[in-house]
């Protein structure tokens, strides 16, 4: 019986070959060397989801000291709009006290998102070429940004405008007397779909510097964008309202527009080409 050689990569510079093709063949066998049982990806997931909920604990005891004054700041934009002498009430005898507990939880995690980035990042970086596995640092750094910016987007506009909203049919005959925990639930809400909203330069940043996508592309298919956008901003908006719909939106499409100059900018070989 014949034995059919098994075929090995030609040297550099020989015909028909590129040197950046043999590096990404050996980048390719280091990979498959590195890979990981099913059970190991299971084992390595539990690792970083242990460390990242630590990371929160140690967050909540950090910011458990200024728990009030957090929890001040978060009910501020409600505040602002609600009439003369109206109060936030809670009905429960425990609901103001799990409040302050959800209130901590989320600081915590805000104070250790950047190492909970860092954590999803080393999850996935197993399976990166050794040039991508590089970009961890701009990775935590951007995503962390995007997160804090969709928050504050969320607290210094959109939640106050949805609330001045809701607070506008307030009348002799109706009563603006909004219970806390309803309020705090649609700002918990807002805050996480912001937070993952504002990600969208950011994923397209990486995209464009593995060269998935290119602004033409981005260009071409605006329109479909923009409907998938409205789409999404109507499973998203927190109890359906129309009004939301729109403030999730419109943030949206002005992120896909700048996400459109980031790919432009980032990948200046590929600006005219479409993706492959």
């Amino acid at each position: 019986m014949a034995l059919v050689p098994f075929p090995s990569p030609q040297q550099p510079g020989a015909h028909g070959t590129n040197p950046d093709d043999h590096d990404r063949f050996d980048e390719e066998i280091e990979s498959a060397e590195g890979q990981m049982s099913f059970l190991e990806h299971l084992e390595e997931l539990r690792t970083r989801i242990t460390r990242s909920c630590l990371a929160i604990v140690v967050g909540v005891v950090a910011t458990f000291a200024f728990i009030q004054t957090i929890f001040d700041f978060l009910l501020a934009p409600t505040r602002q709009v609600l009439p003369p002498g109206v109060k936030l009430i809670y009905t429960q005898p425990g609901e103001a006290f799990s409040l302050y507990v959800t209130v901590a939880l989320i600081a915590g995690a805000v104070v250790a998102a950047p190492y909970i980035m860092y954590q999803v990042w080393m999850f996935i970086a197993p399976g990166l070429y050794a040039n991508e596995k590089k970009m961890a640092y701009p990775f935590v750094a951007l995503t962390t940004s995007g997160f804090l910016l969709g928050a504050a987007f969320n607290h210094y506009v959109a939640f106050g405008v949805m609330m001045r909203f809701f607070a506008s049919f307030n009348a002799e005959e109706l009563a603006f007397m909004p219970r806390l925990q309803d309020v705090f639930g649609l700002y918990a809400r807002m805050l996480l779909v912001l937070g993952i909203v504002f990600q969208l330069p950011t994923v397209v940043f990486f995209l464009a510097k593995m060269k998935l996508v290119t602004a033409r592309f981005l260009t071409t298919n605006l329109k479909y964008a923009i409907l998938i956008i409205f789409i999404a901003a109507a499973i998203l908006t927190p109890g359906g309202d129309m009004m939301g719909q729109v403030v999730i939106a419109m943030p949206m499409v002005g992120l896909y527009l700048l996400s459109i100059l980031i790919a432009w900018t980032v990948n200046p070989g590929r600006r005219q080409g479409s993706t492959e």
